[in-house]
């Protein structure tokens, strides 16, 4: 093989590459990390599917940090449950 033949196979063999990378939807960001780009409807609607679910989760955890840091809450529980206990008891 000629180094003619050796340069147009590379070029050819990178041309390649870069089609199928377009295709697949892979892209480089500006410090040249390569991320998937799908823009397709599966994935818009799985992305607000993990959205929704992420928002839940937070709601979920501010509603236990909210029961478990709430002091004046929790003693008043006490009280309550210890006032019904001595009410059955009698």
């Amino acid at each position: 093989m000629n180094p003619f033949e050796m340069v147009v196979a590379i070029v050819f063999l990178v041309t390649i590459g870069s089609v199928l990378r377009a295709k697949y939807g892979m892209r480089k960001d500006k410090h040249g990390n390569e991320f998937f780009d799908r823009n397709d409807a599966a994935t818009a609607a799985d992305n607000k599917r993990l959205t929704d679910e992420v928002r839940t989760l937070k709601d979920r955890v501010a509603v236990l940090e909210r029961v478990v840091t709430d002091n004046e809450g929790s003693l008043r529980l006490d009280h309550e449950i210890e006032r019904l206990r001595d009410k059955n008891r009698s």
